[in-house]
């Protein structure tokens, strides 16, 4: 093995002067324009930089016990030579977070995984959603119906996701402002009221029969972030009169807002956009993690223009982190949405960048 090692690192040190040389990609742009296509754009982007697609949803045990899921594929394409020809190259990176909510545990139950794409073990597909990182799946079948399988040894979905309404596209046409210049924004749409069965599982727990909601956003491109931003805090909803709310603002290095956006679809499918200056978060409630010692705004009001939404978590633990895999850790968690005392609908909530500030 160690002669293995050193042959590997004498070749690597020989080939230097070469791999310096080495043309970096070119990443596709993000351009306003552009329309989506289905099946076509439920499947990967590989030209781009970054890309996700993110479930997130509540589900309830047989005896009505509330829990929070959420299960997200990243693809990431890295800056390697794309005209190397070896399958070795590590041209696409394919990353898997998974996480359950349980107030009984009191914090994420929550697992990573990271591998290069390629040799049958990991990959991103295009032309449908298509995603596997070893056992750990996601697709969507002809039937429109997602099959999401993960297996790990903190904890077990098996789940079934069945759409009930139309794909919600974001911004102008799947076109997603992230700031003032055109050049960060991302293609974006989102899945809201997806119908949840299967079954959910802890380590050393036998797996049970949940049902529920879930929400999918699939977003990809190549510069969403200005510099100066630090992170988002970000809201999927899935209102209980069968509408749904997106918001998200941006938030600069000095804690200031950048940019914001919100979506709400009411139950009649009418759409209303709300632009920066009509979208706001404001916290109500904070928590400190023992572990990483950051401050997250566990509950707050959302303004979308007239709007209140006031957002209170299953639980305030909920920080997940990532560092083994993507680099980041960030809080993502089951919330209740209500409006002067009346529940409203039940989503999630994501805030990033507090640890520290946010890389794509």
């Amino acid at each position: 093995m160690r002669v293995v090692v050193f042959a590997l690192l004498l070749f690597l040190a020989q080939w230097r002067p070469q791999l310096a040389w080495a043309a970096p990609p070119e990443f596709a742009s993000v351009v306003p324009g552009t329309t989506l296509s289905f099946p076509r754009d439920f499947g990967a982007h590989p030209e781009f930089r970054t890309e996700w697609w993110y479930v997130t949803g509540w589900v309830e045990t047989p005896e009505g016990k509330p829990l929070g899921f959420q299960v997200t594929f990243f693809r990431s394409r890295t800056e390697h030579d794309p005209k190397n020809p070896s399958a070795f190259a590590p041209r696409q990176l394919v990353i898997g977070h998974a996480a359950l909510s349980d107030p009984a545990v009191g914090r994420l139950v929550h697992d990573q995984r990271s591998a290069r794409e390629g040799f049958g073990l990991a990959w991103a597909r295009t032309g449908n959603t298509d995603l596997k990182l070893d056992d750990w799946r996601m697709v969507r079948e002809s039937s429109g119906n997602y099959r999401v399988t993960i297996r790990s040894s903190e904890l077990t979905l098996e789940l079934r996701l069945q759409p009930t309404q139309p794909v919600l596209v974001q911004g102008e046409g799947g076109y997603s402002r992230k700031g003032a210049s055109p050049q960060h924004a991302s293609h974006y749409y989102s899945e809201p009221h997806l119908k949840v069965s299967g079954n959910v599982g802890r380590a050393g727990s036998t797996p049970v029969a949940v049902s529920g909601s879930a929400w999918l956003d699939h977003e990809w491109s190549s510069e969403a972030l200005q510099p100066e931003a630090t992170g988002w805090d970000w809201i999927g909803v899935n209102l209980d009169d069968g509408g749904a709310l997106m918001a998200f603002q941006i938030r600069s290095k000095g804690g200031g807002k950048l940019w914001a956006h919100a979506t709400v679809r009411d139950r009649t499918g009418k759409v209303t956009r709300y632009a920066p200056g009509q979208v706001s978060f404001t916290p109500t409630a904070r928590w400190k993690s023992p572990r990483t010692g950051a401050e997250y705004p566990v509950a707050q009001e959302v303004a979308t223009g007239a709007l209140r939404w006031q957002l209170t978590p299953l639980q305030q633990d909920q920080e997940l982190d990532s560092r083994r895999s993507t680099g980041a850790v960030y809080w993502e968690g089951a919330v209740t949405v209500s409006r002067e005392g009346k529940r409203l609908g039940r989503g999630y909530l994501e805030m990033t960048g507090y640890v520290r500030p946010m890389k794509l």
